[in-house]
C-alpha cells in the first residue's frame, strides 16, 4: 500500500464521473469541502489485505496525533503505484482503513471508491505536513517503509557515515576517557547526556513543530516558502536584518584574524577531477543541474573553491599559515525531509568557512587552538554562553595517541566534559573534528562553531608551497566555522529565548539584534511632532528606533511593543515634554525609569559596543508599516 498523508487547510472535491464498472454507489455528486484536516490519499497494491489496512490506519492515527489534528479524509488514489490490486480487493482494503480508523479517530471521512474526482486542496506550510509511506506484506509480516525525497547521488563518505562503527567515550578535563556506558552522568550533565543519545542514536528526524519555528513566525522574522524546495526559507525584514548583522559580525571577526576574503562559484563541474574525488570524502548530498554539455553540482561547502583558489597562488613557507574566507551564500545540501524543520537544517543556508593552510602538523595544532579561542570568543558574542553548549570531537585512535595532551589541552579549555566519537580508522578526509552543539526543547543537537583537521586535500587539489629547503609540499588544511551557519544561530537564540520563557524569565534577543532597540510612543496628537524630534536624535546616535504614531490607546501601544520583544519603550506625554526628561520602560527589568536623552543613548552603545550597527529596514513610523502575514 502506497500512503500520502497531508495536512491540510482545506480540501473540496466532486465526484464527476465513474472511473471503473464497479465504482460504489454514491447518493450525490454535489461538491463536498472539509476544513483543517488530514487528507491520506490511499493506494491499494497487490498482496494488500485486512493487516495491511490495520498497519495503514495505526500509521494515520500516529501521523494525526503527531500534527493534533482530528478529522480524517481517506481518498482512494490509484495513481501512487503502478502496481495496483484488482478493484474488488481494493476497494475491500480501503473500506477496512476506514474501519479501522474510525476505532481510534474522532471524525472519519472516505471519498468514493471507483470515481473521477476533480479536487482542490490547500496543504499546510510545515515541515510536517506532508508524509508518504509504503506499507507491504511479505512472508507473512507487514513492513514499513519510510519515504523522504532524498533523489540525487549520494557520496562514498555518505554511505560510509551510515554503517560508520564508532566507539563513543566521555572526554573530560584532564584527559581521563570513559567509555560511554560506564560514565555516571551528573545532574549538570543532563545536556551532555541528550547529545550522547542524540549522536549515537542518529535520529535525525524530528517529529513535532520546535519552538523556534513558533517565534520565526510569530516575530516575523522568517517562514517556510510554499513556491520553493522544501528546506529553502523567506527572511522577512526583521530576519534579514538580524541575518545581515550576524553575517557582518562574524566576517569582521575573521578578518581580524587574518582572513583573507574570497568568492567562489555557486556551481562546479561533477566530473572535475578534484571534485570528484572530493565529494567520495565529504557526508553531503547534493543538488545536480544539466547545463549544455556538463553535469554541474551546486556547492554544499566553500573548501572547493577556496582550495582551486589556493592551488594557483604561489606560496612560500614564509606565507604559512595563510587563511582564506568566504561567507557562502548560500550552499545547498539535499538533506533528508523528515529532517528539515524551520532553521534548524536547511537545503540553502549561509556559512562563514575559513581555511587556514599550514605546513605541517605543529603549526596547524598551533593554529587550531588560536581558532578554537576564536570560535568561543564569537559564540559567546553572538549570545550564546559556554554553558548553552555542549561539544563533541571526533579522533581516530591514532592521533589520540599521538597529540593527547594536545586534545586534552583543548578540552580543558571548554573545561567541561564531552562527548568523543573514536575511530580505528580513518573514514574521511580529517583526523580531528570538533563542534560545539546546541539542545533545542526538542532534544535535537545541531552543530554550531567547529574545525577540522584536513590530511588529505592539499595533495588532493595539487596546493603545494615552496618549503625552506626549496622542495613543495603540500600544506595540512584546517576547516573552520567560527559560529556555525548563520541561520542555525538565529534558530539556536529563539529556542534559548523560548527556554527562558518556560523558565519563568522574559525571552529576548541581545540588543545588537534586537530590529527595534527603542520604541517611542506619543500619548496623543498633541505630542506627535515631539516624538518625532526624540527618534531623530536617537536615529542620528546610530540607535535603532521606531515610532508607534498610530491611533491607538496607549496601553495597546505598549502591549504590542512588549510582544515585540522591544527592549525599551518611551512613552511622551505632556510631563515629559514639560520636563524634558524620557520616561523609559525597560522590559528586561520590568520596570520604569527617568533618563535624559544621553542615558538612554548611553546604555544602549554601552550594550551594543564591537557589534554593527544598521538602520532600520522598515519605515520608521509605524502607521506607514505594511502588515507582514506571517
Amino acid at each position: 500500500m502506497r500512503l500520502l498523508q497531508l495536512h491540510s487547510d482545506f480540501i473540496e472535491y466532486e465526484p464527476v464521473e465513474k472511473e471503473i464498472k464497479s465504482a460504489e454507489e454514491i447518493a450525490s455528486k454535489q461538491k463536498v469541502r472539509l476544513d483543517d484536516l488530514v487528507v491520506a490519499f490511499v493506494a491499494v497494491e497487490s498482496g494488500d489485505d485486512e493487516t495491511v489496512a490495520k498497519e495503514a490506519a495505526g500509521e494515520i492515527k500516529k501521523y494525526m496525533d503527531t500534527v493534533k489534528c482530528p478529522r480524517l479524509l481517506i481518498y482512494p488514489y490509484a495513481h501512487l503505484s503502478s502496481d495496483l490490486a484488482p478493484p474488488d480487493v481494493a476497494a475491500g482494503v480501503v473500506r477496512a482503513v476506514e474501519k479501522f480508523a474510525k476505532e481510534s479517530v474522532a471524525e472519519v471521512h472516505r471519498s468514493p471508491f471507483g470515481w473521477t474526482k476533480a479536487f482542490n486542496i490547500k496543504v499546510k506550510g510545515h515541515p510536517l505536513a506532508e508524509n508518504a509511506k509504503e506499507i507491504s506484506k511479505q512472508a507473512g509480516e507487514v513492513h514499513l517503509h519510510e519515504h523522504g525525497h532524498d533523489e540525487g547521488k549520494e557520496s562514498t563518505a555518505l554511505k560510509n557515515e551510515e554503517k560508520l562503527k564508532s566507539t563513543w567515550y566521555i572526554l573530560q578535563p584532564g584527559g581521563v576517557l570513559t567509555p560511554v556506558a560506564e560514565y555516571k552522568f551528573k545532574k549538570q550533565d543532563a545536556n551532555l547526556q541528550i547529545l550522547t543519545n542524540y549522536e549515537i542514536s542518529k535520529n535525525r528526524a524530528v517529529n513535532q513543530q520546535p519552538e523556534h519555528v513558533r517565534l520565526m513566525k510569530k516575530m516575523a522574522i522568517a517562514d517556510y516558502e510554499p513556491a520553493s524546495d522544501a528546506g529553502n526559507m523567506r527572511f522577512y525584514p526583521k530576519g534579514r536584518l538580524m541575518k545581515s548583522l550576524i553575517e557582518q559580525y562574524v566576517t569582521r571577526r575573521v578578518m581580524e584574524y587574518g582572513g583573507i576574503e574570497v568568492e567562489t562559484p555557486i556551481m562546479y563541474d561533477t566530473k572535475h577531477p578534484s571534485m570528484e574525488s572530493y565529494f567520495n570524502r565529504f557526508p553531503a548530498r547534493q543538488y545536480n543541474i544539466q547545463s549544455d554539455s556538463k553535469q554541474l553540482f551546486l556547492r554544499f561547502a566553500a573548501c572547493f573553491g577556496q582550495f582551486l583558489i589556493a592551488k594557483d597562488m604561489n606560496v612560500s613557507y614564509k606565507h604559512m599559515p595563510f587563511k582564506l574566507y568566504e561567507l557562502t551564500r548560500y550552499s545547498f545540501r539535499r538533506e533528508k525531509s523528515g529532517e528539515l524543520v524551520g532553521l534548524r537544517r536547511l537545503r540553502a543556508f549561509t556559512m562563514p568557512d575559513c581555511h587556514a593552510f599550514c605546513k605541517d602538523l605543529g603549526q596547524a595544532k598551533e593554529e587550531f587552538r588560536k581558532r578554537f579561542e576564536l570560535s568561543i570568543s564569537v559564540i559567546n558574542a553572538l549570545g550564546l554562553q559556554n554553558e548553552d553548549v555542549e561539544m563533541a570531537i571526533r579522533f581516530t585512535e591514532d592521533f589520540w595517541n599521538e597529540n593527547k595532551e594536545f586534545i586534552t589541552e583543548i578540552i580543558g579549555r571548554f573545561g567541561r566534559p564531552v562527548l568523543a566519537e573514536v575511530w580505528k580508522e580513518r573514514f574521511f578526509y580529517f583526523t580531528l573534528k570538533w563542534e560545539f552543539n546546541y539542545i533545542d526543547g526538542l532534544n535535537k543537537a545541531s552543530a554550531l562553531s567547529t574545525d577540522q583537521i584536513d590530511v588529505e586535500n592539499g595533495k588532493r587539489y595539487g596546493i603545494e608551497y615552496v618549503d625552506e629547503d626549496g622542495t613543495k609540499k603540500n600544506p595540512i588544511i584546517l576547516h573552520n566555522s567560527p559560529s556555525g551557519a548563520i541561520e542555525r544561530v538565529m534558530y539556536a537564540l529563539m529556542e534559548k529565548a523560548a527556554k527562558v520563557s518556560k523558565a519563568g524569565g522574559v525571552p529576548s534577543f541581545p540588543l545588537w539584534l534586537a530590529h527595534t532597540q527603542v520604541r517611542v510612543v506619543s500619548v496623543g496628537k498633541e505630542h506627535v511632532q515631539y516624538c518625532d524630534n526624540i527618534l531623530s536624535q536617537l536615529t542620528a546616535s546610530q540607535v535603532r528606533a521606531d515610532f508607534d504614531d498610530r491611533d491607538e490607546s496607549v496601553g495597546k501601544k505598549i502591549r504590542e511593543s512588549e510582544t515585540e520583544w522591544i527592549r525599551y519603550t518611551v512613552v511622551i506625554g505632556d510631563k515629559e515634554m514639560a520636563s524634558g526628561k524620557l520616561v523609559v520602560r525597560d522590559r528586561l527589568e520590568g520596570k520604569q525609569r527617568e533618563m535624559t536623552m544621553e542615558e538612554l543613548v548611553s546604555e544602549v552603545k554601552a550594550q551594543t559596543k564591537d557589534k554593527p550597527y544598521l538602520p532600520l529596514n522598515l519605515p520608521r513610523y509605524l502607521s506607514a508599516r505594511p502588515q507582514i502575514m506571517a
